[in-house]
């Protein structure tokens, strides 16, 4: 009797437990992606409408006999199209970086969730670029019949049917017509090259294509350029789809020929408009307006502003005071630029003009906003890395003289996720090979901070993470370390920083001769205290322990690294939430 009475108390225990959990864990996607999912959702629900609207609003008398030629595919056709300008209208605004950054100071002291989607621009512009594509492949097909469909009223033998009557309407002034293809001599590709919706329409077509093929991952990471020039053919695609409706190829009826000329009285009547004894007038066709315009013109002024400001920033002296060549073949650069301000973990654009005249490539800022120069490091990986590696003197023993130095250019800083580091309590910096550079001025700037003793510094506690496939990755970094280990331990501050490094990938040799000196004080390959680890992080145990060790804390979880890892470490934030602990994700993009 006893055991059944606690069955229920068990199982009601069980029940509370779960659902807390639940609750919990609810909360911490809320605080994860809430926003983002309520951005996405109005975003498809504005999609959603203007294509109901737009596609109901060719069903009207107005299109009436547009229809009878065309059928439902002129709705198929100008739906798509009301969506394209509303995509294109937003489609230039995640690449304003300017623009975003200054956003991101002016509403992060206001709501850090907010500042935070801002972080996640280049996702969203590749979801508009993948919205347009497919609304444009809806607008294309949908055409495509509309073509034919004009042809074949054009061609038919039957004079007596109505499509055949509505295509020859226009004929003797050619200023009231419906039917775009004026002559049943032609074809629909002669149309398609002649006018100035079918030539622009090929155009932004073509153009698109490129721009989306080049923007894989692979032809993106492994030929940059080709991914860069083809990506500035937006320029080509927007003055097209500015000119797109300047044709007025998509016609109907005049609003004031509607109340003369009722289409669903008169449509019986064909053979006798405009004739003695009837009260049905010939049709009075008009094409409508170009509205793209209205659509694109702010933000292409936004865009133009923007280029205006990066082509001001690029003109300003930057002096390189520094190049430093690690043996890892990462070069670092220190240079200075008259009034040149940071954060932490922020990132700039550099151009070298001896190397391209146009290409401009994003680094993260690995100094500290305490130091009196600003530094990047740069991994040889590419064409454009090592023209630059050798300009810079990377392939020579000797020091050259600074006047012999290349020129560079600088557009920024621009912020980023990890700009917020300082405003969490416990934070944890996940870093992939280079992807560790904007940790580098993190760590660095929190050392500055403490040794300065300033008290606004509200983060406590930092577990840092490093994800090395080869021993050569540690090379440029660990120095740093090593020096930050050495003065915490002196300043008695060892518990403030947690490191954990793991060699994802190393070769049988090397692991042999770890596994003899393994025993040493300092590791063999780093020279830090803390032994280097094997292997993949178990994340699971990782976030449970803090979890375990910081109950009811708001936990800055930061990365800079691939996809895949991102996802990883995002479920991790979702379904860890132990004690109350909430962990807030946060990726570097570029």
């Amino acid at each position: 009797m006893h055991v059944y009475l606690q069955i229920p108390s068990l199982s009601h225990s069980l029940c509370l437990s779960f659902i807390s959990s639940y609750l919990n864990t609810m909360g911490n996607f809320a605080a994860n992606e809430g926003l983002s999912i309520f951005v996405i959702l109005v975003w498809l629900g504005i999609n959603i409408f203007l294509f109901v609207h737009f596609y109901l609003a060719f069903l009207v008398d107005r299109y009436y006999y547009t229809r009878v030629i065309l059928g439902h595919a002129l709705s198929w056709a100008r739906a798509p199209a009301a969506c394209l300008n509303f995509n294109c209208m937003l489609i230039l605004l995640p690449v304003c970086r300017n623009l975003l950054s200054f956003l991101r100071g002016s509403i992060q002291y206001c709501s850090r969730t907010a500042a935070r989607q801002l972080d996640r621009n280049l996702t969203f512009h590749k979801l508009l670029a993948y919205m347009i594509a497919f609304h444009t492949a809806i607008h294309i097909i949908a055409h495509l019949f509309n073509f034919e469909r004009f042809m074949d009223s054009q061609l038919m033998i039957n004079s007596s049917s109505l499509p055949y009557v509505l295509s020859q309407v226009g004929n003797g002034d050619n200023r009231s017509y419906l039917n775009p293809i004026r002559s049943n001599e032609t074809n629909p590709t002669i149309v398609m090259f002649t006018t100035v919706a079918g030539l622009t329409g090929v155009v932004i077509t073509l153009a698109l294509i490129l721009i989306i093929t080049s923007s894989m991952e692979v032809i993106r990471r492994s030929y940059f350029e080709v991914f860069w020039f083809t990506h500035h053919l937006f320029i080509v695609f927007f003055i097209g789809l500015v000119l797109h409706g300047v044709g007025r190829i998509v016609r109907g009826q005049t609003a004031e020929d509607v109340k003369v000329h009722n289409p669903i009285e008169c449509h019986h009547e064909f053979r006798s408009w405009g004739q003695n004894g009837t009260n049905c007038t010939v049709p009075v066709f008009a094409g409508n307006p170009p509205m793209t315009w209205k659509w694109v013109v702010g933000p292409m002024f936004l865009y133009l502003c923007e280029r205006l400001v990066r082509f001001y920033r690029s003109q300003q002296k930057v002096v390189i005071t520094k190049v430093v060549m690690h043996p890892s073949k990462t070069l670092e650069l220190q240079m200075k630029k008259k009034g040149f301000k940071m954060e932490v973990g922020q990132y700039v654009f550099i151009q070298c003009p001896s190397i391209s005249q146009l290409e401009w490539h994003p680094f993260t800022l690995t100094s500290a906003p305490e130091e009196d120069h600003f530094s990047v490091h740069i991994r040889i990986v590419g064409d454009w890395t090592q023209a630059l590696y050798t300009a810079c003197g990377g392939d020579k023993t000797v020091v050259l003289d600074a006047w012999t130095l290349p020129k560079m250019a600088i557009d920024g800083p621009f912020g980023t996720a990890s700009e917020d580091v300082f405003r969490y309590e416990v934070v944890m910096l996940v870093g992939a090979g280079i992807g560790v550079t904007p940790f580098a001025s993190v760590l660095k700037s929190v050392w500055y901070k403490h040794v300065q003793e300033n008290k606004n510094v509200f983060t406590k506690k930092i577990y840092f993470y490093w994800l090395c496939p080869e021993t050569q990755s540690f090379e440029w970094f660990s120095d740093l370390l090593q020096s930050l280990e050495k003065q915490m331990a002196e300043k008695e501050m060892s518990d403030f920083l947690s490191y954990n490094i793991y060699l994802t990938r190393w070769k049988e040799a090397d692991a042999d001769h770890i596994r003899v000196q393994f025993e040493a004080e300092d590791d063999p390959i780093t020279g830090l205290k803390q032994k280097t680890c094997y292997g993949k992080p178990n994340w699971d145990n990782e976030f449970s322990t803090i979890a375990t060790q910081h109950p009811g804390s708001k936990v800055g979880v930061f990365l800079c690294g691939p996809t895949a890892l991102g996802a990883s470490l995002s479920k991790q934030c979702l379904s860890h939430t132990e004690s109350g602990t909430e962990f807030i994700f946060n990726k570097e993009n570029f």
